[in-house]
């Protein structure tokens, strides 16, 4: 019988930590699609030009598979079983290609085979991504558009900076990072139509 106790105990141990460890919860930035819309129905006044999408670089504190809070004045923290569902510039990205599809009526055709047709190019790079849980979530970051059309092209640059009021938790924390980057969407889109018309564009204020 005492022989028997080591295995014994030795599984009861490798049960207890199995059960105590925290289980892994997963998150994207990717929104919803919203069925009451009917999917994406261009006004007749909008003109609707493909758009490419270049990869979104994102600063390298908060590029990491764990979601990365803030804590106090200070301080952050890694949080280990609250992660991304795919690398954080990914999930950027990725969220907002959705957000720009449904502003202009287009889609995103990066990595497609080009054509003479007009194409906006749009590049996004993150300079802060802040995360306080039941506080705030911020995204801030420099972005440019330009249309491609053969041998002529015009671009614009400008920086946006977008705040959003969160309540607690996690799943709260992270909706809110959405509608950031559904308002820095908004603020690009504009942009774009404003150069896929041929009007001269200006960078959002504030």
């Amino acid at each position: 019988m005492i022989r028997n106790a080591k295995p014994l105990f030795g599984l009861a141990a490798l049960l207890l930590a199995g059960c105590a460890s925290a289980p892994l919860h997963y998150y994207t930035l990717v929104s919803p699609v919203d069925e009451s819309v009917g999917g994406l129905t261009a006004p007749s006044a909008t003109l609707s030009l493909p758009f490419e999408l270049l990869p979104v670089s994102v600063p390298a504190q908060v590029d990491q598979p764990q979601l990365v809070v803030r804590e106090g004045g200070q301080g952050v923290a890694l949080l280990g079983s609250e992660r991304w569902i795919a690398p954080l510039g990914d999930e950027v990205r990725g969220a907002l290609s959705a957000d720009l599809a449904r502003e202009l009526h287009s889609q995103d055709v990066s990595g497609l085979p080009g054509n003479d047709k007009p194409v906006l190019r749009i590049k996004l790079d993150i300079r802060r991504f802040d995360s306080a849980p039941g506080s705030y979530a911020l995204i801030e970051g420099a972005w440019s558009v330009r249309l491609l059309h053969g041998d002529h092209s015009a671009v614009l640059a400008c920086t946006s900076r977008a705040s959003e009021s969160v309540g607690p938790g996690y799943d709260a924390l992270v909706q809110g990072h959405q509608r950031a980057l559904g308002e820095l969407a908004g603020q690009i889109a504009t942009a774009a139509r404003s150069l896929g018309s041929g009007q001269i564009p200006a960078c959002p204020a504030g």
